[in-house]
């Protein structure tokens, strides 16, 4: 018993998951101890550790931060003790009677009697029972005693619905061992420095407001510029890979998603049908069906495919509260789509073309494959026909070719079922945050629905009428999201070519501030982003106004500087660079931002 107190036995890998679950419900017993009458959720393993849903309601009370400390201390004297974590069946019956001042356990009893159980598992660990299926460690003693810590406070609905009761989550992070946590509490508070919400804040590029809504961001003029660069670099790159940039609109006839088979598939993520005149229009969720009107306006030829259209589209879809974070998700954000209509003959040449431009773009901001993002390869399920369409020969057709192109490539991936669009499998870039949380930031899908839903057709060499098939893909994704990427894998320190100021010009004195704007207006001609800091506050000062804002150049303007006709060059997370003159100074920017370093 004492061993295991000193952490010498530990879960092994594949128990970390029951280890993390057993913590929750100590998390419960203790918070259970320490203000009884409060209503328990449920407390599942989540990566890292654990959370459990509690409501206070009841007793008028709002945690604090700090109590977690309290309740953590009552969690370690509980795993002192050999408490067991024993299962116990009863019937349904008799565990409502035992939880009928438990509403929420109650409702979870009745869900599961709906579903046809007459009996369900309790666990019991000391005088504390709960409603659970398991499984569990032994006892307490096998959980760590200094692995483990509570991390946060937040709110959370009932079962994830805004129309259940708002909870108190306590989440908590729980390892095999101390030195596995502290390396994790480490790489989390490196990670808060470059979480893009606090930088963002920061650095002045964009708001949340309550009155707007929630999701919803407002971005400043800094925000603004970054977003503008990413918009242009994009918009010029794909016109000149061939496609064709155009605008539709941001909402459409109901009709349009039910012809698609979008609106019954993402119904539940897309916004409310307004009533207009006689029509019934939406927010559009995805541009596709619009892009496919464009085409289908006139006969197109064979000799016009592969036809490659793209917009930054504005699109809209109904994101949960607890699931919005940031710019990484929102609830409008604007996506680099584009959807190239052509034959299955072209279909792999296509699908390498986008994949191409993918790569030329994480390259060219600053992103390595392997290292910030990978390849997933994500597959559709033939059992569910309410999910995915119902046509077997074109999923094996359109599975094994995309594989066929990551092979080629030589391009590691992993692939994922389930994962796949209703209409067809998918390359999915799955980029990882600072925090080494995945999300897909591009895709790039093969699509053999919409022809058919939309009679999409082509005239072939011999005059016969063919289907086309259809390849979305994304290449830049969502401009919001990337942004927040970007902002974090640099912590703020933009190139060049995306930093809102670009260069910042600080006279040490009264005396130095003509050569100081006539390096100002020399840099305004060459189209650099600029400001004179000529305030009455000292070099230093200005100086650390200038790295907390992280302007990528500082040029200190004194006397030496005048007589010479020189700078002295401070560069964002280097510090002083030396002297140049501004000629050769001038140069080296032009030379940077041209290639967007």
């Amino acid at each position: 018993m004492e061993k295991s107190m000193k952490n010498t036995e530990k879960p092994s890998e594949q128990d970390i998951g029951i280890a993390r679950h057993s913590m929750a419900h100590v998390l419960a017993y203790a918070v259970a101890e320490l203000y009884p009458g409060v209503k328990l959720g449920f407390g599942p393993a989540i990566e890292n550790g654990f959370y459990y849903d509690f409501d206070f309601t009841a007793l008028n009370l709002s945690l604090a931060p700090e109590t977690l400390l309290k309740i953590e201390k009552r969690m370690r004297e509980i795993l002192k003790q050999r408490l067991d974590f024993q299962k116990i069946e009863v019937a349904a019956a008799e565990a409502k009677e035992l939880f009928k001042d438990q509403p929420f356990k109650f409702e979870l009893i009745e869900d599961l009697e709906k579903q046809g159980h007459s009996t369900v598992s309790l666990y019991k660990t000391g005088k504390f029972t709960d409603l659970c299926s398991g499984p569990h460690v032994k006892t307490t003693r096998d959980l760590a005693l200094d692995a483990f810590k509570l991390k946060r406070l937040a709110g959370a609905y009932w079962k994830g619905t805004e129309t259940n009761p708002m909870l108190t989550r306590i989440y908590g992070v729980a390892f095999k061992t101390k030195i596995e946590l502290d390396e994790y509490l480490l790489r989390e508070a490196e990670a808060e420095k470059h979480d893009h919400r606090k930088l963002g804040q920061q650095l002045d590029l964009f708001i949340f407001s309550d009155l707007v809504g929630k999701g919803l961001p407002l971005f400043t003029e800094k925000g603004s510029i970054i977003r503008r660069e990413l918009e242009n670099f994009i918009v010029a790159e794909e016109i000149k890979r061939g496609y064709k940039h155009v605008y539709t609109p941001e909402l459409a006839k109901v009709d349009l998603y039910r012809k698609s088979g979008h609106y019954p598939y993402y119904k539940d993520t897309m916004y409310p049908v307004m009533k207009v005149d006689e029509e019934e229009l939406i927010l559009r969720p995805m541009s596709c069906p619009h892009h496919y009107q464009l085409y289908a306006n006139k006969p197109r030829s064979y000799r016009e495919l592969p036809f490659r259209i793209a917009e930054l589209a504005k699109l809209y879809r109904y994101e949960k509260s607890g699931e919005l974070s940031g710019l990484v998700r929102v609830r409008q954000f604007c996506l680099a789509d584009g959807h190239i209509i052509c034959t299955k003959e072209q279909a792999t040449k296509e699908i390498k073309g986008a994949l191409d431009l993918i790569e030329f773009c994480t390259k060219t901001l600053g992103l390595k494959k392997g290292t910030d993002y990978r390849y997933r390869l994500s597959l559709g399920d033939r059992n569910d026909e309410k999910k995915y369409c119902k046509d077997d020969a074109s999923w094996d057709f359109a599975e094994n070719l995309l594989r066929s192109v990551l092979e080629k490539r030589k391009s590691a991936f992993f692939e994922a079922e389930k994962e796949a669009a209703f209409y067809g499998p998918k390359i999915d870039i799955q980029m990882k945050n600072i925090s080494g949380r995945e999300e897909t930031a591009f895709t790039v899908q093969y699509d053999f629905v919409g022809p058919k839903r939309f009679s999409l057709s082509y005239i072939d060499k011999d005059g016969t009428k063919q289907e086309p098939i259809v390849i979305h893909r994304s290449s830049i994704g969502c401009i919001e999201r990337i942004m927040a990427f970007l902002v974090e894998h640099y912590a703020g320190n933009l190139p060049l070519w995306l930093s809102p100021v670009q260069v910042a010009v600080l006279p040490v004195g009264k005396a130095h501030q003509k050569y100081a704007k006539e390096i100002l207006n020399s840099l305004k001609d060459d189209g650099f982003r600029t400001e004179l800091m000529d305030s009455a506050e000292s070099v230093g000062k200005k100086i650390r106004e200038g790295e907390t804002r992280k302007i990528p150049y500082l040029l200190i303007v004194g006397d030496k500087e005048v007589k010479s006709k020189s700078v002295s060059v401070r560069r964002s997370g280097k510090g002083d660079i030396g002297q140049a003159k501004l000629k050769k100074f001038l140069e080296t920017i032009l030379v940077q931002r041209e290639k967007k370093q």
